[in-house]
């Protein structure tokens, strides 16, 4: 059977498990024995420094990121009582910064009829006069799914620590006739268009992706468009939409409701079957209300992603004191739910990441905020380093736990270019990682880091590049592999892969990875494509990680430029 056919089958397989009856099962497993089981003591090993998670306990989606009065906000979903998910409410943090953060109580938790067997995801929409407004997903105690409005009970108060729900006037939106009420959820930030509010809502209808359009003069009375933003067959329901606009080039951030010439509109759903969030770049048709993909998008798993690894539910905001566009998104833990309980904690949030299109208009880039960099301590640099084949060079000086590390690697020729099988396709980068590995000697690569690497090697999570050839072009392929990562049983330890569209014209390519205990976060070839994986090394913890340059190739690679800082701490009030 050819990868791509394996691919095919192993997604449609996993298709047909979410699908009972036409009806989407639970977003996540439950597990009322663990539920309301709070965190007595936290174990700490493998707890992150700097990523964004709250002391104890489970979290996962961020719901409605917004800036505002000169204060950042995010909320998140999170159990209070425990590190599975369950008793989920939207739990409150706030910052100048995005990196040092202060825990407030809760803005939102089941309370009325509208919301009494659920507070789900939603987006946060800055009205005129400057006046923030959540919408958010409700379920009521017939299991339907509603979408709510909450509003802040003191715009005086800087943090907004009070949220209201008007019981008078909710739901604002109900699932009418057609459509799945079991599946419609996640409202996104609405926008501004020829007298209307916009928001989408996702669902499914059948195994059909939806992104139904709502529109509203005054917030509160919504009604459904005739036809969806955009649908996609075979692709099953569509999580957690985000839709936004960014420009044709440039860095600079938009915000929602601009649209123009000068304006391309990104489209992004979390797929429930896959569990990973996908994007395409397209063309919103006002005078329809239609979201149209360019003709290089492509709906699905086979579409293009924020991140191959483990990051999901995610969402934007824009960011009008700096003119930015900031992603969240959700990384969960790959450990059992048993680990889970016994440490105390599950998920974590990604680092804050600014995206922006890529001068071809086919994708995005992404980067970490550069307020991170205020947490940068100790650095070191290495710089004309070469690396033959076999070779692993360590990179001393850092805590190798806690890390930012930044790296240029040239490659001196391309004559010795692995071809690039015709049975292999461009949509299995995974599969593909799985079947090289970084032991694997090619041509040019594997090459790249060894994070969280033991002293001897019995554990390391590699991050890597392997450059191919076609009969038009270079292929290249970015790895993060966990398959290495810890000598514990019972761990996922995937090998996440995607190919980077990039030029090796100058025979230059980056990588960036800021390593944090359990989480090794990649940016390939400046933001291009990125990867996040967890892993829980039992070897290499603490002072006992290291960090390598390697080279696994048979042709030479020069470590032209790498600086790597040890990683401070912020000053988390979580």
């Amino acid at each position: 059977m050819a990868v791509s056919e394996l691919l095919s089958l192993t997604l449609f397989i996993t298709f047909l498990c979410a699908v009972n009856n036409g009806r989407v099962e639970a977003t996540h497993e439950i597990y009322p024995q663990f539920q309301s089981l709070s965190a007595v003591s936290v174990h700490q090993l493998h707890r992150t420094a700097f990523h964004f998670q709250p002391p104890k306990n489970w979290i996962n989606d961020p719901n409605a990121p917004m800036y505002y009065n000169g204060i950042y906000h995010f909320f998140y979903q999170y159990n209070p009582k425990g590190a599975v998910w369950g008793n989920i409410v939207w739990a409150h943090s706030v910052s100048k910064d995005m990196i040092n953060w202060k825990a407030l109580e809760p803005a939102i938790y089941p309370s009325h009829r509208f919301d009494r067997k659920g507070a789900w995801s939603g987006s946060a929409t800055i009205l005129p006069g400057n006046k923030p407004i959540i919408l958010y997903t409700g379920v009521d105690p017939s299991d339907r799914q509603v979408q709510n409005y909450a509003v802040p009970a003191n715009l005086s108060d800087p943090y907004l620590r009070k949220w209201i729900k008007p019981a008078g006037l909710n739901p604002v939106v109900d699932p009418e006739a057609g459509v799945n009420a079991s599946a419609f959820r996640d409202p996104t930030t609405a926008w501004w268009l020829s007298g209307h509010w916009r928001m989408v809502v996702g669902s499914k209808r059948n195994h059909r992706g939806m992104a139904y359009l709502y529109r509203s003069r005054d917030f509160i009375h919504w009604i459904k468009a005739k036809h969806p933003l955009h649908s996609a067959p075979h692709t099953g329901m569509w999580e957690c939409p985000d839709f936004y606009p960014v420009l044709l080039s440039g860095k600079q951030g938009l915000d929602t409701s601009v649209v123009g010439k000068q304006v391309k509109h990104v489209l992004k759903v979390s797929l429930d079957v896959t569990r990973y969030d996908y994007y395409t770049v397209g063309t919103y048709l006002t005078n329809e209300d239609r979201y149209v993909p360019d003709n290089t998008s492509v709906d699905g798993w086979a579409g293009i992603r924020y991140d191959y690894g483990n990051f999901y539910a995610s969402k934007t905001f824009f960011d009008p004191a700096k003119n930015r566009r900031i992603l969240w998104g959700w990384v969960n833990e790959s450990d059992t739910t048993s680990d889970d309980v016994r440490k105390g904690w599950a998920g974590i949030q990604a680092i804050p990441r600014i995206v922006w299109l890529d001068p071809s208009q086919r994708q995005l880039m992404q980067w970490p905020i550069q307020e991170l960099e205020t947490l940068r301590g100790t650095n070191v640099k290495m710089n004309h380093q070469m690396l033959k084949t076999g070779d692993h060079i360590e990179v001393k000086g850092i805590s190798a736990a806690q890390a930012d590390v930044d790296v240029t690697f040239y490659i001196p020729s391309l004559d010795k270019v692995e071809a690039f099988n015709l049975g292999w396709s461009l949509t299995d980068a995974q599969l593909l990682c799985a079947k090289k590995g970084s032991k694997v000697q090619g041509g040019i690569g594997p090459f790249g880091l060894l994070a969280l690497a033991s002293e001897n090697l019995e554990e390391y999570t590699p991050v890597f590049f392997r450059i191919f050839k076609s009969s038009q072009k270079h292929i290249v392929l970015l790895c993060s592999d966990a398959r290495s990562s810890s000598l514990k049983d019972g761990l996922y330890k995937p090998s996440f892969a995607g190919f980077v569209d990039v030029d090796l014209t100058d025979k230059k390519l980056s990588l960036r990875s800021l390593i944090d205990h359990s989480i090794v976060e990649s940016f390939g070839a400046g933001g291009k494509t990125c990867i996040t994986s967890r892993v829980y090394p039992t070897l290499a913890v603490l002072e006992n990680a290291h960090l390598y340059a390697f080279n696994n190739g048979t042709e030479t690679i020069i470590v032209e430029n790498l600086k790597a800082w040890s990683m401070k701490k912020p000053l988390r009030m979580n």
